[in-house]
């Protein structure tokens, strides 16, 4: 592994002591190799959008997104949520940059097609973006030197300009898959995927995720990063751990994070 993408899911850096204790541990490990931190912020938004009097909708974890709610994604995500971690890293003497997927048109994106719901329900998710093409050539300028690139979840539509709100999970596991020799962990609030019974899964691989969110045991966020990591999964990235996030400091490693392994 030449280099660690690290997915933050938005309640590991909701406070100010969040982002201290991840910046804690982003110090430590970007001295022994590169990192890309990418990060989503769904009950930020989901405050936002109380504050402008938009009721929130989602289906498997994913976020139907009209016009107005995207105005209050890209407001957090690219501004307070992006902006609030990348300073709680310089704090800690981590260079990191702000990035989103708009920049230089690296998170290139469609509009995602008519989804089928796990219940079997087809919903228009409106602007949501599928990325179709991932460069990662500004990643590996700012990593090639020594920078910590913080990405937040949009995407672009480069023939017309409009940014579409990205699914982070979908966005890490695309940007892994387009970083050669790139090790993908994504942390959560959870230790990683759980049983019916509420105990960690050790290890899983393509055929038990599908049985997963066909039983009904994944449910809501975890189909859409199950779904996402499988694409992953098949599109060369070789394993993928689920973490609990919480358990990282500057002091405890995702080496030391309980959670699951994903393998093709």
């Amino acid at each position: 592994m030449k280099l660690l993408l690290l997915k933050l899911g938005g309640e590991l850096i909701e406070t100010a002591a969040d982002r201290a204790r991840i910046a804690g541990w982003a110090a430590a490990s970007a001295s022994r190799l590169p990192l890309v931190l990418a990060h989503g912020a769904g009950r930020a938004i989901d405050g936002e959008l109380k504050r402008r009097h938009i009721s929130p909708r989602k289906v498997d974890g994913l976020r139907i997104t009209d016009a107005a709610t995207l105005e209050a994604v890209v407001a957090v995500l690219a501004g307070t949520a992006n902006t609030d971690l990348v300073s709680a890293l310089v704090a800690q003497r981590v260079p990191a940059v702000g990035l989103t997927g708009v920049d230089a048109g690296f998170g290139r994106a469609v509009r995602t097609d008519a989804y089928a719901s796990a219940s079997g329900t087809v919903v228009d998710l409106e602007l949501v973006g599928d990325p179709i093409e991932m460069d990662s050539t500004l990643l590996r300028v700012l990593l090639d030197s020594r920078y910590v690139p913080v990405v937040a979840s949009l995407g672009v539509d480069e023939r017309t300009g409009e940014v579409l709100n990205v699914n982070a999970d979908v966005m890490a596991c695309r940007m892994a898959a387009s970083l050669p020799d790139c090790g993908l962990v994504i942390a959560g609030g959870t230790a990683g995927v759980l049983d019916d019974s509420g105990r960690t899964i050790e290890r899983l691989d393509t055929a038990g995720i599908d049985a997963l969110i066909a039983g009904g045991t994944a449910t809501a966020g975890m189909v859409a990063k199950l779904t996402a990591c499988k694409a992953a999964l098949r599109s060369g990235v070789p394993t993928i751990r689920l973490i609990d996030g919480r358990a990282l400091d500057g002091t405890h490693g995702v080496e030391h994070a309980p959670g699951t392994t994903l393998r093709a």
